[in-house]
């Protein structure tokens, strides 16, 4: 985690800015909640727990710095929200992985494989486009609010 931080902090002052305490706990609850996909107010609310004098507000500007400077991704799974998710642009993956969701539960289960990339070549040779990302989003009903 301190690599991390430390390659954020880098980056971050590359383009003129400064990684504050702040912003670092943002991060921090960012990197410890890998695997969930956290809305704005679910970010302020666990960074309150450390941080108890930072506002909302903060929250929101630190997560589009985030966002502008590709550190972080965003997704809405069609109810409005925003949600956001640590990026993975230091591993070298081009593409960011694919979700399935509930539609009863609200459930969001993670596909960690390219299963775009026939379809993206196909795109790329018929089209004369290069594609750069892709986001598919599959919905449906989970295991167990099928039974």
């Amino acid at each position: 985690m301190k690599r991390v931080i430390a390659d954020v902090g880098e980056r971050l002052r590359a383009g003129e800015y400064k990684l504050t305490p702040r912003r670092e706990h943002i991060l921090k609850v960012l990197l410890e909640n890998k695997d969930k996909h956290l809305s704005a107010e679910d970010v302020y609310n666990l960074v309150k727990q450390k941080a108890p004098d930072i506002g909302l507000a903060t929250v929101y500007r630190t997560l589009e710095l985030f966002l502008d400077f590709d550190i972080i991704h965003s997704i809405d799974f069609g109810d409005g929200c925003k949600r956001y998710e640590f990026g993975n642009s230091e591993e070298g993956e081009q593409h960011r992985h694919h979700h399935l969701i509930c539609n009863r539960c609200g459930r969001i289960i993670e596909v960690n494989e390219d299963l775009l990339e026939d379809l993206e070549k196909r795109v790329s040779r018929e089209h004369d486009f290069t594609v750069t990302d892709h986001q598919l989003k599959i919905f449906g009903l989970c295991r167990d609010c099928v039974k």
